[in-house]
């Protein structure tokens, strides 16, 4: 790939090489940056574009740690960076989160017209921190009651995982069901605690306050 690269300037080729990569969206060509970030539930890798995030990723097996941190460095875009912000506070003060703008999400599905990103936005907007609905409430939310095993399909397919927040989708019984194809289940669970702990502390200071 470098071959007529001078060697001093190979090592720093190669890391722009694997920094920067290309996705097809539905408005052209996106030059995407990736940052991986320390936190809870294991390290977490985002990709974005100037006009906002295509992909994040939790990266199964890997160390939890208290603090949400990006590890190392990259160079972010304003969207990007307004990712970390987000997830930063979704960890650490997940009370404030609804003072923070949402990022823009640029990831090819969640620009298209179809069944799964209908799914997903109406997920997006309706579901907020705390709350849970069972695949058939969300099937019947979008108006298609019977749609209810592509509901889990979309769920599945879920570019932005967090944001759009497929682990507030729980089984009929109740029962949380699976995550990450069925190798995230613990995290699941740990997302939903962590919610229920801060609606719970919520409560207790508004009842204090009164």
């Amino acid at each position: 790939m470098f071959s007529h690269v001078p060697k001093t300037l190979k090592t720093s080729l190669a890391s722009i090489a694997r920094c920067n990569h290309f996705v097809m969206s539905d408005s052209g060509s996106c030059v995407l940056r990736d940052v991986t970030l320390c936190s809870p539930v294991g390290e977490i890798l985002l990709s974005g574009c100037e006009k906002g995030v295509h992909t994040i990723n939790i990266k199964l097996g890997t160390d939890r740690e208290e603090s949400v941190q990006p590890v190392g460095q990259s160079e972010m875009s304003p969207e990007l960076q307004r990712c970390v912000d987000w997830i930063q506070c979704y960890f650490m003060k997940p009370e404030s989160i609804s003072a923070l703008p949402l990022p823009a999400l640029h990831h090819p599905l969640m620009q298209s017209d179809s069944f799964k990103a209908h799914v997903l936005w109406t997920l997006f907007k309706e579901v907020g921190l705390g709350k849970t609905v069972s695949y058939k409430q969300l099937a019947e939310m979008i108006g298609n009651p019977k749609a209810v095993r592509a509901v889990g399909s979309a769920m599945k397919n879920n570019p932005v995982p967090l944001i759009v927040p497929c682990h507030r989708v729980l089984r009929s019984s109740g029962d949380s069901g699976s995550y990450m194809g069925g190798k995230g289940d613990d995290i699941k669970v740990w997302l939903l605690t962590h919610e229920k702990k801060t609606l719970e502390l919520n409560a207790s200071k508004s009842e204090k306050s009164i």
